[in-house]
């Protein structure tokens, strides 16, 4: 990925190093590993915990530097693509009249308090709609490479590209109406309203990636097998098949590697908000 040279975002919030503990509210301990639950299987945790106190700690905003003082290569990697996807966002919704509200990006270590709740790095990375920030631990990308054998800088693109894609549904108001359906639904139609939620993630991720090298050439030979490894490393029938030793797929949150594979190479050929309608399509 052609990246060196891209703008970084300021909307970064370097928590790394800060202590972090989970916030006893309402139901205690209960409460917290219920959100702790959530995030893992992909549930928005506003649902469990709608006034969660946010840490207190101090926070850093702008290009994260290292204890040295010096830019941190993986933080300032990270920052560029936030900031790629602050301009195309920003292009995409002015041609439609609207504005785009940019999220922040919390760097974390070990753990982390958020609007939705506590959580550990785990969980991997996630975008709380509460606080309209998405969360990342960056030794996940040291996990995508060595555990999932997704290795690539645009891999790690477009996880974030990914959490950015639920910012999009969320300004969109396509995550707050999932929400009041899942609320209404079975635990099996919640699954399935959940993976179609994430899968129009990958898709606004090939959005992205569509708009940005079209724009500012940013992809280089390879990166788009890069990413389609990371899609498929992290599809939940991979990740069952590893933890458990068999599938479930009624209990799948996210969609199967083919399914993740084929939406973000969806958005990614057309680069239309249109193609990426999960919601409406009869099959996935």
């Amino acid at each position: 990925m052609r990246w060196e040279r891209g703008r970084r975002s300021t909307n970064v919030e370097d928590r790394r190093g800060m202590s972090s503990r989970p916030a006893f509210v309402g139901g205690g301990l209960g409460t917290i590993v219920l959100i702790l639950v959530a995030l893992y299987f992909g549930v928005d945790p506003t649902f469990l915990l709608q006034n969660a106190p946010v840490d207190g700690g101090q926070q850093q905003a702008g290009p994260p530097l290292g204890a040295d003082g010096q830019p941190d290569p993986a933080a300032d990697f990270i920052s560029v693509v936030l900031a790629d996807t602050e301009d195309t966002w920003t292009q995409i919704f002015a041609a439609a009249g609207q504005q785009y509200r940019v999220p922040n990006l919390v760097l974390f270590s070990g753990a982390v308090q958020s609007a939705c709740g506590f959580a550990q790095s785990a969980m991997g990375p996630f975008y709380c709609p509460a606080d309209q920030k998405a969360y990342i631990d960056l030794s996940f990308y040291q996990d995508l490479r060595d555990r999932f054998q997704a290795p690539g800088d645009f891999a790690q693109a477009y996880v974030l590209a990914h959490e950015v894609g639920h910012h999009v549904q969320n300004l969109l108001g396509v995550s707050g109406k999932v929400q009041q359906a899942r609320q209404q639904a079975g635990e099996a139609e919640g699954n399935a309203l959940s993976v179609r939620l994430e899968l129009q993630a990958d898709c606004l991720a090939g959005v992205w990636a569509n708009h940005a090298d079209r724009t500012r050439q940013i992809l280089e030979q390879g990166d788009i097998d890069e990413a389609l490894a990371a899609a498929s490393a992290i599809g939940d029938d991979r990740l069952q098949q590893q933890s458990q030793g068999y599938v479930t797929p009624d209990s799948f949150t996210h969609g199967s590697a083919e399914q993740r594979v084929r939406w973000f190479k969806r958005g990614l050929a057309s680069g239309q908000l249109e193609a990426c309608d999960t919601f409406g399509a009869e099959s996935l």
